[in-house]
Order: structure tokens, then C-alpha cells, then sequence
């Protein structure tokens, strides 16, 4: 088993009952649904990063975001890249989104999500979402 560790920055968008969610189409989380956001680029600060990533997989442009919480989690998966299963520790710097510019782009990015939607958060069950995802929404009540 390969022990791995991945760093990312994630954003937590509500609005009423829904939250901003992509589905994944790879890595540890591929079918869930996850918080948009991601990894660093060399020499990027993480609120660059959380703009950059959620451009580039929801199509709105952050204009106010805040840091709430940094988590991790350990996942076991079948790494394709590598035929081996993986024990990764996914570490996320989680930031609640207090306003936004554009329009959500519910297409794949051609990368990691196959789109972002607005979720009914009382319809999403644990197994669904990305463990990340799962212990954000204790934000849920956040304005």
C-alpha cells in the first residue's frame, strides 16, 4: 500500500437549503460529489488557488471569501495512475464563500469535475460526497 498525502483548498458555497457541489471525475473521490476546489500550483497562496480552482470547475469568479476550518481525512483507494492501492491523507483548508461573480458552469472541466450543480443538502446521504464535503456542512447554518 502507497501512503500518500494531498493538500488542497476547498470552498463551501450555501444558498437556502443547497450547496455548491462537482461531481468528480477522478481521483480518490470519482462518481461523488465534492466541494469545488483543489491543489496548489507552485508558489500560489491558497486563496489564489481556491479562485483559480473555482473558475476553473464552477465558472464564477470568488469576490469575498473567509478561512473556516482546515481538515483531514484518510482514504483508501485503487489508484489507477499507479495500479496500487493508495492510503491518502487528504488535508483541505476549507473557506466559506461570502460572494461570487457569473453564472455556474454546469459543464465537465475537462479535468476534475464533470460539472458543478446546486444540491439539496437535506437529499445528500454520507456515502455521496467526499468525507470533506460530508464534515462542511456543519457550516451549513453560516450567512
Amino acid at each position: 500500500m502507497e501512503n500518500t498525502t494531498h493538500l488542497g483548498v476547498y470552498g463551501v458555497v450555501i444558498k437556502g437549503d443547497k450547496i455548491l457541489l462537482v461531481k468528480k471525475a477522478r481521483g480518490a473521490y470519482i462518481g461523488k460529489y465534492d466541494l469545488p476546489g483543489g491543489s496548489f500550483e507552485h508558489g500560489e497562496k491558497p486563496i489564489e488557488t481556491l479562485k483559480r480552482e473555482f473558475e476553473e470547475e464552477a465558472g464564477i469568479k470568488i469576490t469575498e471569501a473567509n478561512i473556516i476550518d482546515a481538515n483531514s481525512v484518510v482514504v483508501k483507494w485503487k489508484n489507477p495512475y499507479i495500479d496500487k492501492i493508495e492510503n491518502m491523507h487528504h488535508i483541505g483548508i476549507i473557506y466559506e464563500i461570502k460572494s461570487y461573480e457569473g453564472t455556474i458552469k454546469e459543464e465537465a472541466d475537462g479535468l476534475d469535475s464533470l460539472g458543478a450543480y446546486w444540491y439539496p443538502i437535506a437529499d445528500l446521504k454520507k456515502e455521496d460526497i467526499s468525507p470533506l464535503a460530508y464534515d462542511a456542512l456543519k457550516f451549513k447554518k453560516l450567512k
